[in-house]
């Protein structure tokens, strides 16, 4: 009996949940890639983004480069369905980044009234987004996953 309650919760990757939750973060990823790598809804762009990452944050370029493509790219691949659990880990490697590089200075909240300096946002939206994601690592994709094409939906080993 246990063992059948186990099957189903493992299961629960083929519901709407993981549906919802997986457009929902790869929709708020693309916006920021978008934003760093188009330069639109307020971003910089590519070349500033760069500069930003390499010159203030002091990443090396290539880590810089990375983080552009996955917000932009692996946001649209989480869309789709297509390598949610490995692009899902990725986003949680991601945002602990963030975390530690920049936003842990600033406190748990976002700064709502302006009390921070300009661009110093404390860490909630990330652990939201990692949240989101570690929920993907758990259930894969969800109903009309891309990844459903490529093996079973739910292959995991038995607990």
């Amino acid at each position: 009996m246990l063992n059948k309650i186990t099957k189903n919760k493992l299961r629960a990757a083929e519901d709407y949940s993981a549906l919802i939750i997986r457009l929902t973060l790869g929709l708020i990823l693309w916006a920021h890639g978008a934003q760093k790598l188009l330069g639109i809804y307020g971003g910089h762009g590519f070349g500033n983004t760069m500069n930003y990452f390499t010159e203030t944050v002091h990443l090396p370029a290539l880590i810089g480069f990375l983080v552009i493509v996955m917000e932009f790219f692996g946001s649209i691949a989480i869309v789709l369905g297509l390598g949610t659990r490995i692009l899902s880990l990725v986003v949680i490697m991601l945002f602990t980044g963030i975390i530690i590089t920049h936003h842990w200075q600033a406190g748990f909240f976002m700064d709502w009234f302006g009390a921070n300096p300009p661009g110093f946002e404390g860490f909630e939206f990330d652990l939201l987004m990692m949240g989101m994601a570690l929920s993907l690592v758990i259930s894969g994709g969800g109903k009309y996953a891309a990844d459903h094409f490529f093996g079973k939906p739910n292959t995991r080993p038995e607990l």
